[in-house]
């Protein structure tokens, strides 16, 4: 019972992961929090498939997101039965040129309200999301 208990939570609980720059901003701004975003190929990225799992659903991460963070992801998946409207392509597109121009996944920022870059996560090593975790954490406290 305990358990399901648990995982009833964190389906509750899981961050809401938005997809427009110009919300996370009006958000973060109003809530005095950062923004953390995200670049991902949902469907054919094996460690970002896996940073979603081992770090994005994980308790400390959420945790951690609701109190201090805003989510962006910027994704970008290969399937087409998982295409993505033209407008959000474009969208991604445009912040990927901003802040992913080498076109790295997963590649991670934090970024300030005004959209300035505090610091960048390149890449995902499998079972480590306790360390990203805790850099999350760190970077979050050193900007408070």
């Amino acid at each position: 019972m305990r358990l399901f208990a648990i995982c009833l939570f964190l389906l509750v609980a899981s961050p809401e992961w938005h997809t427009s720059f110009d919300t996370a901003k009006e958000i973060a701004t109003r809530e005095h929090k950062l923004i953390l975003l995200n670049f991902s190929g949902s469907d054919w990225c094996g460690p970002c498939i896996k940073m979603k799992k081992e770090v994005f659903e994980n308790p400390d991460f959420i945790s951690l997101a609701e109190k201090e963070l805003v989510l962006l992801r910027a994704d970008f998946p290969r399937a087409k039965k998982n295409a993505l409207p033209a407008q959000l392509v474009k969208h991604n597109e445009a912040l990927a040129e901003r802040y992913n121009p080498e076109g790295k996944f997963p590649f991670t920022v934090m970024l300030s309200t005004d959209g300035k870059v505090i610091k960048t996560w390149d890449g995902y090593t499998f079972a480590s999301q306790d360390k990203v975790i805790a850099d999350f954490n760190k970077t979050v406290a050193s900007k408070k």
